[in-house]
């Protein structure tokens, strides 16, 4: 990391550090469905202001106690919420990671609040603070209802709105396969996310500080 990538991250945002999320859950009902998977992508930036996936932090969580379980959200996403290979972890325990893993980067890049990046990001943000609740973690580095929507950010940019079709739009591959994995489905959105931005500044929508601008911000 070069001296100046921390403040030119930080001010890129407004002192705000997007963490793409993306979360595969047992219904539609964030109060009452269970949390199956959560992965959440990290970004970093170089020197130019170039936005990229830093790394990916990928949990599959068991249900909470008393969750529901929409046996259709099951088939659709294809998990067996109690097959022991998961490998599956509490939802605090997961958020507790994650948190911890936030903070840190978040830190690294000089900003100050970490702000949820999602495809249809209303969904996802919903059961994130409700499993955040539940857990009882006080320390969440999330902004409580800011969020950054790439469903909304790929119909301005991209003229798409579906996941799928404005990674296609803007030449990222999409295995339709893969989909509805939190964690592929993390990394796509995180790409694309990255994507619109760097692309947006090269259009010269933002401009990074110079070296003096920067230095006299300090």
């Amino acid at each position: 990391m070069s001296s100046n990538q921390a403040p030119l991250f930080s001010q890129r945002f407004r002192g705000y550090y997007p963490v793409v999320i993306d979360i595969e859950t047992a219904g539609f009902n964030a109060q009452t469905d269970a949390v199956l998977e959560l992965a959440a992508s990290v970004l970093s930036m170089d020197d130019q202001g170039i936005l990229t996936i830093k790394e990916t932090h990928h949990y599959h969580i068991e249900p909470f106690e008393g969750a529901n379980l929409e046996q259709a959200s099951l088939d659709f996403t294809g998990i067996d919420p109690y097959n022991p290979l998961r490998g599956a972890v509490s939802e605090r325990d997961a958020l507790h990671d994650l948190f911890k893993n936030v903070r840190k980067s978040m830190k690294a890049a000089g900003c100050h609040r970490a702000i949820l990046v999602a495809h249809n990001a209303a969904f996802d943000q919903s059961f994130f603070k409700a499993a955040t609740a539940r857990s009882g973690l006080k320390r969440d580095p999330f902004h409580p209802f800011v969020t950054f929507d790439t469903t909304t950010l790929s119909g301005l940019a991209l003229g798409q709105t579906v996941l799928a079709k404005a990674c296609k739009e803007a030449g990222i591959d999409f295995d339709g396969n893969e989909a509805h994995s939190a964690l592929y489905d993390t990394e796509r959105t995180a790409e694309l996310f990255c994507h619109i931005v760097n692309k947006w500044q090269t259009m010269g929508g933002w401009s990074f500080p110079s070296p003096d601008e920067d230095q006299a911000n300090q």
